[in-house]
């Protein structure tokens, strides 16, 4: 599909998401048979008729019930972060949505986008710890255990539904759109219901924090007992060039800019660049992981090149001058005492005290 078709499309279905229209309504049998087809499947798992794998150290899961980016890399990378200077070793896990290929690999800092998805890329330049991606995340967290045995907490980056993966905590990320109009995929944008039914008494579950990556948006039904927390989303104030120098933000005030995004919510970025000062005179919102094989150049002769991290470790082989700006997530730090907590209420705690200074573990 063209990349315009592509892209009215997302627009079309995520505006269809925001209220229950007619669009919506006349998605609702599709959105049943969905909501039947994915409760039958967690009853499987929840009976012990499809298997979950439980991997020696502790899993964390960051996701989202809701389609499209909610925040999960920047909400990612701040709890490894965090983690490691607490003196854990963590690892990072992913599907490596979008990629070619369906085998088990790590993520190497000069890998090809391509093969291991942008995100995950994404995630190995920025955390610096090792990244490994596969269909089946017990798979992927196997491989990272045996090359990396130094490593003590899995952190599974977009694994809420993959249930086949035993975890220990999940943290559920929300952005400015809530739960939207509140029905299942394709009428609405809920990949399953929310809030969840609570597990029956005595049944063995994860714990459950939700952490809200943006402000502003409806008020969320949150499930009794779930801890929830508000974080900042925000613009980093300098902008990357592919060999890795920096440009302030404000130092392109003033100049015309062309911003290109293919990410979930193109717009949202666009708003946070035109927030910061800056001027963009023409925008292109691309699908979701796109891979930029049939991308145009803009119109806008001499115009600065300026788009999210995700979309720079693609475009940067085609536009080496282009500028990325990364995205900062400001977490309270009562979300990590929640964090710490769980993991220690399940006889989770790392196998050294926290130095004075975080010692990697990656390449």
């Amino acid at each position: 599909m063209p990349t315009g078709a592509s892209a009215r499309l997302e627009t079309a279905l995520t505006g269809a998401w925001a209220r229950r229209g007619p669009l919506a309504w006349a998605l609702t049998p599709l959105a049943g048979l969905y909501g039947a087809l994915a409760g039958l499947r967690r009853a499987l798992y929840r009976a012990g008729w499809l298997p979950r794998t439980r991997l020696p150290v502790p899993v964390v899961v960051v996701g989202n019930v809701v389609a499209g980016g909610a925040g999960k890399t920047p909400a990612t990378l701040a709890i490894i972060e965090y983690l490691r200077a607490s003196g854990w070793q963590p690892g990072i896990v992913s599907r490596g949505h979008g990629r070619a290929g369906t085998d088990c690999r790590e993520v190497t800092p000069d890998a090809d986008p391509r093969l291991v998805g942008d995100e995950p890329l994404l995630l190995r330049h920025r955390a610096g710890v090792p990244v490994f991606v596969a269909p089946h995340r017990a798979e992927a967290g196997a491989a990272l255990l045996a090359a990396y045995p130094a490593c003590d907490l899995l952190v599974c980056d977009d694994g809420l539904q993959h249930l086949a993966l035993a975890r220990d905590v999940e943290v559920v990320v929300f952005d400015a759109r809530g739960t939207g109009n509140g029905w299942l995929l394709p009428a609405g944008p809920l990949r399953e219901p929310w809030p969840r039914a609570r597990p029956r008494s005595g049944q063995a579950h994860p714990a459950e924090l939700v952490l809200h990556t943006e402000a502003g948006g409806p008020s969320l039904p949150v499930p009794p007992g779930t801890p929830a927390f508000h974080a900042r989303r925000t613009l980093a104030p300098e902008a990357l060039r592919a060999d890795g120098t920096r440009v302030p933000l404000a130092a392109l005030r003033g100049q015309p800019l062309t911003a290109l995004a293919g990410i979930a919510r193109p717009a949202a970025f666009f708003t946070m660049l035109q927030s910061a000062g800056l001027t963009l005179a023409e925008t292109q919102a691309l699908p979701d992981h796109y891979d930029f094989r049939s991308w145009l150049r803009p119109s806008g002769k001499g115009q600065k090149l300026i788009c999210t991290e995700k979309d720079a470790v693609k475009l940067w082989p085609l536009a080496p001058n282009a500028l990325a700006v990364p995205l900062v997530l400001d977490v309270p730090p009562a979300f990590f005492a929640a964090l710490d907590e769980a993991l220690a209420a399940r006889g989770h705690s790392p196998r050294t005290p926290a130095p004075g200074a975080p010692q990697a573990v990656g390449p």
